[in-house]
């Protein structure tokens, strides 16, 4: 089984455990560090006394100026990486900071308080917490997904969280791209990512490994990081070379649009709009592109029946519908 359909078998087995690596979380946090300068920062989806996102984030204290780092875990009690999430009640931790000068989160430094609850991200404990909070940064159950970026957006938090790509077709996700509330982080756009996985998480993909010390670990196709913090990345401009002909970009059977394979060739001075793969949210520039809607929305509407788009008499994969700002002849 491919990384990919090990994180669907996962999702619909609501087993989503999938753990951060350290070195993903520094490769994209290194796009934010104007964000964090005073902020509450609350990490609240992994055991944080060994979680990659809390050890970035206490061991950067003073490098990105934070004024508190806020950690929680769905029911755990134990030390061990990867709970087995077999205990009733959780703790949560706090940190405000080196105070003896080493500049290392020593454990006497560190807060441990224990909530009432089981950690859950809904409970009202964890909600509390969130109030408190500026920024969110974890990665968040896939199958909870739509649920806890909702919670984010009703708070009006800032947040950058970490999610399948595929979650962008989602109908409580989509109009947070299309309206500019939500977009994806710069650090990945293409390959997989490497998230450990606990001990009880069968290993069936071809891609997964055990390393000397018995961690698990499998590589999942198609994840992205989440945000609504800015970054320079998302204004850079795509380069557009191509020019519009109608044999090389047929109108779709059921919709008045044309139809682009790939990102790189969207036509540069074409002023109608285009259906494009989703893979085109990597190289999305709001002031040089409007995203017009998803296909089966707009299907939907113009015909009431459930469909993506058709081409040449086949329905074709997954498509956002764009225009171009400033069409260039």
């Amino acid at each position: 089984m491919s990384g990919n359909l090990a994180l669907h078998a996962a999702h619909r087995a609501k087993k989503d455990e999938f753990y951060t690596q350290l070195s993903d979380i520094e490769s994209e946090l290194r796009h934010y560090r104007r964000h964090f300068v005073g902020k509450v920062v609350y990490c609240n989806c992994d055991d944080p006394r060994v979680s990659n996102f809390f050890h970035y984030f206490s061991f950067n204290f003073e490098r990105l100026g934070l004024s508190k780092l806020i950690t929680t875990c769905y029911k755990n009690q134990h030390a061990e990486l990867f709970s087995q999430h077999d205990s009733e009640r959780a703790i949560w931790l706090e940190y405000t900071g080196d105070k003896d000068g080493n500049r290392v989160p020593d454990a006497h430094e560190i807060g441990i308080h224990a909530l009432t609850g089981d950690g859950d991200f809904r409970s009202s404990e964890c909600v509390e917490l969130l109030r408190q909070a500026d920024i969110v940064v974890t990665n968040p159950p896939f199958s909870l997904f739509r649920e806890y970026v909702a919670q984010l957006v009703r708070f009006n938090k800032q947040f950058l969280i970490i999610g399948s790509m595929n979650a962008i077709t989602y109908k409580q996700i989509f109009p947070l791209i299309r309206d500019n509330r939500m977009w994806y982080g710069p650090s990945i756009s293409s390959g997989d990512r490497e998230f450990g996985v606990p001990l009880h998480y069968p290993l069936t993909a071809a891609s997964s490994r055990v390393d000397e010390a018995g961690n698990r670990f499998v590589r999942v196709k198609g994840v992205r990081w989440f945000t609504n913090l800015d970054h320079r990345k998302r204004h850079e401009e795509l380069i557009l070379y191509k020019r519009y002909s109608p044999e090389e970009y047929p109108k779709y059977d059921n919709y008045d649009a044309i139809n682009v394979n790939k990102t790189a060739e969207i036509p540069c001075g074409y002023k109608g709009i285009m259906g494009v793969p989703i893979s085109f949210l990597d190289k999305y520039n709001p002031g040089q592109f409007e995203i017009v809607g998803m296909d089966r929305p707009l299907v939907m509407g113009l015909t009431g029946k459930q469909s993506r788009f058709w081409l040449d008499g086949k329905e074709i994969y997954a498509r956002i519908v764009i225009r171009l700002r400033n069409p260039r002849p």
